[in-house]
């Protein structure tokens, strides 16, 4: 079985298409800085990794997931089921456009590691396994829809936090605003000080505030890392 220890926890990911890698473990680290949550969810929640981080970071939460393909939601529960703090951990298996349709719940935070490929930029005939595409592009899980449901679900002042392609943050923010949803926080993520901006973590809220985004290099070569990088995800890798 494919299992990647954690300092707190283990994730079992051999059931699912998307492995761990940065993306998510960036957002779960990066999150909620300045607030914390009571009622948290994961939409795609995947292996669980990033709600599972949250349960460490935050002992009070209460974590519910989402998670729309069969194999990676029974691995996510098992997950959930194997660590700690699965007393106040829960995943759902549905699509994110069921669940805010039946649901009534509001949440202080929702995080996604969203589907961030442009299923409209794909190639039709490219031969790509099935569960692998629905874990990468946004064919599943548009940002119109995703973003509907963010403003449908957040509480008043509650924070919506995701990773996004850099290219794509002018298009989401635009969507986003559409919703009356602004952001508070922007990091912008780069491999190293010579390479370009590659991701944007982005917190997004209902009211409109002046910011200057910040930056975040991973690597200051091979496999020797940042200052700011070690100290965002030092409690959570191993060798950290």
């Amino acid at each position: 079985m494919s299992v990647f220890k954690f300092k707190e926890f283990e994730v079992a990911q051999d059931r699912c298409a998307q492995k761990i890698g940065t993306d998510g473990v960036l957002l779960g680290a990066w999150a909620s800085k300045y607030k914390t949550p009571y009622n948290i969810l994961d939409i795609g929640t995947g292996t669980g990794v990033i709600a599972l981080m949250l349960a460490q970071r935050f002992h009070n939460a209460q974590i519910e997931a989402i998670e729309l393909d069969e194999d990676a939601f029974e691995q996510a529960a098992t997950n959930f089921e194997n660590a700690q703090w699965s007393d106040r951990m829960f995943c759902y298996h549905a699509s994110f456009q069921e669940f805010f349709e039946e649901v009534d719940d509001t949440y202080d935070l929702i995080i996604s590691n969203p589907p961030f490929f442009d299923s409209a930029s794909i190639n039709n005939n490219a031969t790509i396994e099935k569960n692998r595409e629905q874990a990468r592009f946004d064919q599943a899980l548009p940002f119109e829809e995703l973003l509907y449901g963010v403003y449908k679900l957040l509480d008043d002042d509650g924070i919506f936090s995701c990773i996004i392609p850099h290219e794509r943050e002018t298009h989401f923010l635009k969507i986003a605003a559409h919703y009356k949803l602004f952001p508070s926080r922007i990091t912008h993520v780069k491999g190293t000080d010579s390479s370009a901006i590659k991701r944007s973590l982005l917190e997004l809220r209902f009211c409109e505030s002046e910011i200057k985004p910040d930056l975040l290099t991973i690597e200051i070569s091979r496999h020797q890392y940042t200052k700011d990088y070690t100290n965002l995800v030092r409690d959570f890798y191993l060798k950290m």
